[in-house]
Order: structure tokens, then C-alpha cells, then sequence
């Protein structure tokens, strides 16, 4: 009745001056309204006569099943050949392949006595199949690799402070968990090409650049915050707001021979403070030892200024007025199976900085 209907309905269409082209479309847009199990409505005009076929849209088990079988029928080049490989009759693959075009309102397969041949949509319809059967042998792959125990070299890339401050310990611990495991690890703080380099894993700070090849998870926020020693403060005082800062000696970090400025949050708007500074260095290191020794303001990640702030060595500054942090994340090269020694790695780094990572829980605040 349905296909009734629609050469009806465009031949009512057509008879009243409506072009055949959007005769036919307005039949198959009141279809794809009319029923929601439809994912699109094939339309062939020939002279004033039109045909429809509704393609249905009904994911099921039996649908995953018949696509293995079609799949089968066609890399086995006969239904008999196809029934034997699978175990199964020849007459359940044949209602298989039926079933399936019948489903999809297209002719998959031509059938003579002595050959098999697949259709134009056929072989549309094969190339998807087998990415599709590809698909979930790769889940059905990367869920038993879970199971295997790592091994082998582990190339890790790291910026030089947050690396040997707080992912060292973290690799030290790996290896001893898992000795069959052997790491080469690089300190940096130039971008490093992970395919290029061979590098397995590597972390970057930032928003991550685009690159189709990696695959980037955070596990951590990089926070900057100013901070001096007691004996600095006592002398000087403290600042109040970021305006004070300019009556301060400040410490200002260079990277690629460029003073780096302090950003804030002032009255909700982002600013920045540039200056004036006496002493300027491409090492955070060095930074913070100048102001441990009382040489004035740092401007300077937690990770690197925990310990002193715990110790009493330093006291954070202006934490009204400070900036959300920048993400810390894991980066690798995407791969169709993520060896266990990668995903086992990250799996350690999250869980031991967890949702807070350590260096920012429980430090006093300024």
C-alpha cells in the first residue's frame, strides 16, 4: 500500500504542474516523517513514472549476523563454499543474504547457477561491511590485550621540572612493578615530535596543538602563583593586589630570550604585569632559589614551590587574583591497539595524582 500511495501521490503531483524532482522528494519527505524507523527514502524517476524504496534503519544482533554472512558469501565467492566455512546450511546463508537485501530494499549479489557477482550497491555495501567486522574484531583485540603483560622499551618525553620533580618517582615505581619493562626517558621543554622521535608517551603543558596522529588526556593543572620568603615580605611587605607588585623586586622568567608576564584575574578581566625587574633567567630552578634567598617575588608553577611553601621557605601571594591553571596532559600517537606498557603507564600516573594532583592538595594558601 505504501508504494501505491507514493506513485499516487506524485502522479497527482505531476498532474497539477509540480516537477518531477520535487514531486518525488515531497513523497519521500512525508515518508521519513511519517515513519521513524526509515533512514532515507531511494527515489529513481524514469519519463513520468517513479519508484520508491524505503530504507529502514533497525540495528540488531541478526543484523551484525547477516552482515558476517554476506561478508562470508563474498570472500568465499559461492553460497555452498561460504555454508561450509561458517557451518552452516547452504539454505541459511541463501535466507541470510535474502533477508538482508530485503531489509535494505537493494539487490546485493547476482546469482547464476555457475557464478556470484556482486551489484554496484553490492560492493558499495561489501567495503562498509568490512570495515565494520574490522571494527569489532579490533574491540574484540584491544579488550585481550588488557590481559598481556607489558614489556619491552618505554620512550618517555618530559618537561624538565614537572618531569623530575614529580614523574620520575611515578616511572621509578613502573619499573620496579613491572620488571620486564625498560624506559628510555628525555627532559625537555622544546616540542618534541612523537612520531618523528619515536617517542611512546610524552607530557606537554598547554592547550594541546591539533595533530590527528596523537591522542591527548589530562591528569593534571599547571597553576602559577607569585610568591616571596618571610624574610623578603618582612622587609618589604606584602603586595595586596597585582598593582603593588611594581614597589617589588620581581623575578621574571625568559623564555626564548622573552620576559614571560604574570597574568591575573582583576574585577573578572584578565591582566598582565610586566615589570619592573632586576633579575631575569631562562631556569625556573634558579628562580625559586633566588627568592628562597630572600632575593624577592617569584612567579612560579605550585609543582615547583610546594615543598618550599609547606616548609615555610615561601609564602604564596595574591591568591585572590589568580588565574585558572593550564592543563597538564599525556599525549601519544594514536595506534589501533595501545600497547599495555603505554596504557598501563597512564593508568599509574592517574592514579597516583588522582583528581588533585599531590603538589596542590593541602598547601597553605597566601
Amino acid at each position: 500500500m505504501q508504494w501505491k500511495r507514493g506513485r499516487t501521490r506524485f502522479r497527482e503531483l505531476t498532474a497539477r504542474g509540480v516537477g518531477s524532482n520535487v514531486a518525488a522528494q515531497t513523497v519521500g519527505s512525508y515518508w521519513r516523517r511519517r515513519y521513524n524507523n526509515i533512514r532515507h527514502v531511494k527515489i529513481l524517476i524514469r519519463g513520468d513514472a517513479c519508484q520508491f524504496h524505503l530504507n529502514r534503519f533497525d540495528l540488531g544482533l541478526s543484523n551484525i549476523n547477516d552482515i558476517a554472512l554476506f561478508v562470508g558469501v563474498v570472500n568465499a565467492g559461492s553460497f555452498t563454499v561460504a555454508a561450509r566455512q561458517m557451518g552452516l546450511t547452504r539454505s541459511a546463508v541463501g535466507k541470510g543474504i535474502v533477508r538482508l537485501e530485503e531489509r535494505l530494499a537493494v539487490r546485493l549479489l547476482n546469482r547464476t547457477p555457475r557464478s556470484l557477482s556482486l551489484t554496484d550497491d553490492g560492493q558499495v555495501f561489501y567495503a562498509r561491511c568490512v570495515r565494520i567486522l574490522e571494527d569489532l574484531e579490533e574491540a574484540e583485540s584491544a579488550m585481550a590485550l588488557r590481559s598481556e603483560t607489558p614489556n619491552g622499551l618505554l620512550r618517555v618525553s618530559l618537561p624538565i621540572t614537572l618531569g623530575q620533580r614529580h614523574v620520575l618517582p611515578v616511572i621509578e615505581s613502573f619499573l620496579e612493578a613491572w620488571p620486564q619493562v625498560s624506559a628510555e626517558v628525555t627532559f625537555t621543554d622544546r616540542f618534541v615530535d612523537l612520531i618523528e622521535e619515536g617517542i611512546d608517551i610524552a607530557l606537554r603543558i598547554g592547550e594541546p596543538r591539533v595533530d590527528s596522529r596523537l591522542i591527548t588526556r589530562t591528569v593534571a593543572q599547571q597553576i602559577l602563583i607569585p610568591c616571596a620568603s618571610p624574610a623578603y615580605l618582612n622587609a618589604r611587605g606584602v603586595p595586596q593586589c597585582p598593582g603593588d607588585l611594581k614597589d617589588h623586586n620581581c623575578l621574571f622568567f625568559l623564555s626564548a630570550g622573552r620576559r614571560q608576564p604574570w597574568l591575573f584575574v582583576e574585577h573578572g578581566e584578565k591582566t598582565q604585569f610586566n615589570g619592573p625587574g632586576r633579575l631575569q633567567m631562562d631556569s625556573t630552578e634558579a628562580l625559586r632559589a633566588a627568592a628562597v634567598d630572600d632575593f624577592g617575588v617569584v612567579y612560579l608553577p605550585t609543582y615547583l614551590v610546594e615543598e618550599d611553601i609547606r616548609a615555610g621557605r615561601l609564602t604564596p601571594l595574591l591568591e585572590a587574583y589568580r588565574q585558572p591553571g593550564d592543563p597538564i596532559r599525556v599525549v601519544y600517537p594514536t595506534r589501533r591497539h595501545l600497547s599495555p606498557k603505554v596504557r598501563l603507564f597512564i593508568d599509574l600516573l592517574t592514579s597516583k595524582w588522582g583528581d588533585v594532583a599531590p603538589w596542590d592538595r593541602n598547601v597553605p594558601q597566601g
